[in-house]
């Protein structure tokens, strides 16, 4: 098939999913290696995750709490609850990778704040990207099962809005641990021997997001080509 003037297979496409799948797998993986590394390094402040937080939230004019969360590298911050979330690996530690982690964190508090605009796009595509996820596959698989072609492109649609989610996320991500290390550098919470390592983790970090649009744009491509070569048979 063709696509913007490239032919496509569909074979191609399935191919390149198992490849970012394995590859994902080997992201996660070297996620969980890279902190474990680098939570035995200690930061040149050597203050705890939760209260380095805290000082960047102060320091900036943030009312934001900081709270610990359960689970492993959990953490995330909740715009509704105005919390920032620290997985119980990260909050007490004073490590480069849990500073280099809540840091990460505080900078999507600051994106939030300042209005930036990429988070913006991220949150209005939420709704449609959730349905996107969890109802466009039936639809496409219903609409061509059934015939039913307005209902497959409905569904692909909305898978659509899954996939520029995901690369919406992308600037999200790197700006946050853009932001982060500014804030690390600023505080003085790591020095020059500390920045390489807290930027090791925040780029094995990155990878995982950067294979997650990868992969929603092949199984995009995927459903639009099930769709159009259905159409065509009918």
């Amino acid at each position: 098939m063709q696509i913007m003037g490239v032919y496509v297979r569909y074979e191609t496409v399935m191919l390149g999913l198992l490849v970012v799948f394995i590859l994902s797998l080997i992201a996660q993986g070297k996620v969980q290696r890279v902190f474990r590394r680098y939570n035995q390094v200690p930061a040149a402040r050597g203050i705890p995750a939760h209260l380095a937080a805290r000082e960047m939230l102060m320091d900036r004019g943030s009312a934001v709490e900081v709270t610990a969360v359960q689970g492993s590298l959990t953490d995330h911050y909740n715009p509704k609850t105005q919390t920032v979330g620290l997985s119980q690996e990260v909050y007490n530690s004073g490590s480069v990778a849990a500073l280099a982690i809540a840091a990460h964190e505080i900078g999507h508090v600051m994106q939030y704040e300042e209005g930036y605009a990429p988070i913006r796009w991220r949150t209005a595509l939420l709704p449609t990207a959730n349905l996107g996820s969890t109802l466009g596959p039936y639809m496409i698989l219903f609409g061509l099962f059934l015939n039913l072609y307005p209902l497959a492109q409905i569904g692909l649609v909305l898978y659509g809005a899954m996939f520029l989610f995901q690369l919406v996320t992308l600037p999200v991500e790197f700006n946050a641990s853009a932001r982060g290390l500014q804030m690390l550098d600023e505080g003085g919470f790591i020095d020059y021997t500390n920045r390489s390592d807290a930027k090791k983790v925040l780029t094995a970090a990155a990878w995982t997001y950067v294979l997650a649009a990868l992969g929603s744009l092949l199984s995009f491509l995927r459903f639009f080509m099930l769709v159009n070569g259905g159409r065509r048979r009918d």
